[in-house]
């Protein structure tokens, strides 16, 4: 995502209503059974000669395993540290425990760095934001939602404004910088289970060539790795997380798409990419002589990202979703389509946002009929298309 707008509304900045707890054996169950799974099919393809069951199952359960493969987690982004400019508050438990209520699994966390960065040191880092990081991972744990670490401005770069001073695709201090903190962050969580946490390096390189990027990125996983070996890593489609990133298929992390082709639907009235320009939208979009539809998602937009889940790099759609201008049955169109051919390809994803002006909750959507759920207000339909892709 681009900008600081994309923000929308964060309520709250404390955790909200009274949930009804969903237990944390169930949700214990639930992660179990992930593993479980994850583990059984990655073993069936690659047993290992004299090797106990329990043994390949372990080994299959691995960072890299999972990269080739990636469990079909669903869920959201959650914005509590998106961008220092909105403030830094801890992350919010009922956001995990309703999601799990609701059958998703998975949690996407865009970060600003300088949240917990002291401006006068790049290599300092304040402890007490950190825990609220640690709290999520805790809260994921607890409710049986995966949590995955996103610099979304990262030393050196960003697609929000302001830009970075430094350029993290040029700068040796950037990249050094960049490397710190994700050696900290595997430092901080070295030891859980990469069916919990996962890396999610820098969110949508854009115009930078792909070969320059998957040399940062490189060095980003070997950092990593020197000290966590068999976490889970995945890096983002360089042009905004559009197009698959080659040079990294033999690298064993996995790759995230973004979904939010095209523009003048998802992005209609938005103001940071100038979404007054284009016309209300309809799905199925007639662009001139074009037609953009579900097939030309299929075929044009998401084929080069099976092919490269064909040469066995797991892939992921961590970002996707419509800005609270667009018509609400187009929305529900739209995401019918994006997000049934998302699921037959077998992978998973994660709308921007949970609450606020993309998501489910609080979108603010003129022409919805508002559920009340617990204080806030519920997109009961956008909630049940979701919950069956």
């Amino acid at each position: 995502m681009g900008g600081d707008l994309f923000a929308g509304p964060l309520a709250g900045r404390a955790p909200f209503g009274n949930g009804t707890p969903t237990g944390s054996k169930t949700m214990n169950r639930r992660t179990f059974l992930t593993t479980a799974a994850v583990g059984a099919a990655a073993a069936a393809g690659s047993a290992i000669p004299g090797r106990g069951g329990r043994a390949r199952a372990a080994e299959a359960a691995s960072g890299r395993d999972l990269a080739r493969r990636l469990p079909r987690w669903r869920g959201f982004n959650l914005l509590e540290k998106f961008t220092l400019r909105r403030g830094n508050g801890p992350f919010v438990e009922t956001d995990f425990e309703w999601m799990a209520g609701w059958g998703f699994d998975f949690v996407r966390l865009p970060m600003d760095y300088r949240c917990w960065t002291d401006p006068r040191d790049p290599y300092r880092y304040d402890e007490k934001t950190l825990k609220h990081i640690d709290q999520a991972l805790a809260f994921g744990a607890k409710h049986g939602v995966h949590v995955s670490l996103n610099l979304h401005r990262a030393p050196g770069y960003t697609v929000a404004r302001p830009p970075e001073e430094r350029n993290l695709w040029e700068d040796a201090e950037a990249q050094k910088q960049f490397n710190a903190q994700w050696t900290m962050f595997a430092k901080r969580y070295k030891g859980r289970p990469s069916t919990q946490v996962s890396f999610n390096l820098v969110n949508e390189p854009a115009k930078i060539e792909p070969a320059v990027y998957a040399n940062v990125a490189r060095r980003a996983v070997e950092a990593i790795r020197t000290v966590d070996a068999d976490r889970l890593i995945l890096s983002d489609g360089t042009r905004w997380a559009h197009d698959p990133v080659w040079d990294l298929a033999g690298l064993g992390v996995a790759q995230s798409v973004h979904g939010y082709q095209p523009m003048p639907v998802t992005h209609y009235k938005a103001s940071w990419v100038r979404g007054d320009r284009w016309a209300e939208p309809s799905w199925p979009l007639e662009q001139g002589k074009k037609t953009r539809d579900r097939a030309w998602l299929r075929e044009e937009y998401f084929a080069p990202w099976r092919k490269l889940a064909e040469e066995g790099v797991g892939v992921h759609m961590g970002e996707w979703g419509c800005y609270n201008k667009t018509p609400h049955r187009v929305v529900l169109a739209w995401m019918k389509d994006v997000g049934g051919l998302v699921k037959q390809a077998g992978w998973g994803w994660a709308l921007w946002n949970f609450r606020g002006s993309f998501g489910i909750l609080d979108s603010e959507r003129a022409d919805v009929a508002y559920e009340d759920f617990r204080g806030h207000k519920l997109d009961r339909k956008m909630l049940e298309l979701l919950r069956q892709l």
